[in-house]
């Protein structure tokens, strides 16, 4: 944990966290974030959620291992923190926020128990110049139980690609573009989680700062049952792809996507 130094929450806790800078990937923000805050120098191994408000708000939570560096001490405070510290009982100190409650219950989670949960997925450093959303819609064939996903044949054949609108939610947008692809009449279905996400901003700041975030959405219908609008179809995926995709629905094989309704923040 560290101490903050900003003046509109200075002294109060949080977990090391910060906004990326111009020509920063994810990992390299996150490295240099804790740095920064609490003088550690840190591997970053897997993300372990992915939160949105409104569409265009982000935050990436990631997880690693300590390589090197000293522990922030009060005598070292600067603008970045005042300090930092290990902390095994958050209730004696005054937090910045409770939002990182459940992220740290989640990140305990993970590295008490790692061989049950989903394999390491760093954050692709890709440059986008809008905010995007792929979809991985997956279905089963009834007639032989295989899995397939759908594709957009609109131009080249390629998984389904979406703008996110910045003022509405990830889930508002999801919906939409649902509706455009299968009508009103949707069949049933829900995000299970984010496979991947593309980011690398630009220096200076303007030219490539979009992301394109994958996600995967089951839909609990045979594909037989589900019609399509034109110019999309089904792919039906060789078995031990089709086999990875289902592992990835179960517990904690995928990570998770939080989308917040409200978000008030000191930074």
């Amino acid at each position: 944990m560290m101490q903050e130094a900003k003046s509109s929450c200075a002294g109060q806790w949080y977990l090391p966290a910060g906004r990326m800078e111009p020509g920063e990937s994810i990992v390299e923000a996150a490295k240099r974030e804790v740095l920064e805050e609490t003088g550690l120098e840190v591997d970053i191994t897997t993300l372990l959620m992915v939160e949105s408000a409104s569409g265009s708000w982000f935050r990436f939570v990631v997880t690693g291992s300590v390589t090197g560096g000293e522990l922030k001490t009060p005598a070292c405070a600067d603008k970045e923190s005042l300090q930092a510290k290990w902390v095994e009982n958050l209730g004696e100190l005054s937090l910045r926020g409770n939002d990182i409650y459940p992220l740290i219950q989640r990140a305990k989670q993970y590295w008490e128990n790692q061989e049950s949960w989903h394999p390491l997925v760093l954050p692709v450093t890709r440059p986008h110049t809008r905010l995007l959303m792929r979809l991985v819609i997956a279905i089963r064939k009834r007639v032989n139980n295989r899995v397939c996903v759908l594709t957009s044949d609109k131009t080249a054949t390629h998984l389904p690609v979406t703008e996110i609108n910045p003022v509405r939610s990830l889930h508002s947008t999801l919906r939409k573009y649902m509706t455009e692809i299968f009508g009103s009449d949707l069949p049933p279905h829900r995000p299970q989680g984010v496979l991947n996400v593309e980011l690398q901003t630009s220096s200076p700041r303007g030219s490539h700062d979009g992301l394109c975030i994958t996600i995967l959405v089951p839909i609990r219908k045979a594909l037989e049952e589900v019609p399509l609008i034109d110019k999309y179809s089904w792919v039906e995926l060789p078995k031990p792809l089709g086999e990875d995709l289902l592992n990835r629905m179960g517990k904690n094989m995928i990570v998770p996507l939080n989308v917040i309704r409200y978000w008030e923040s000191c930074a």
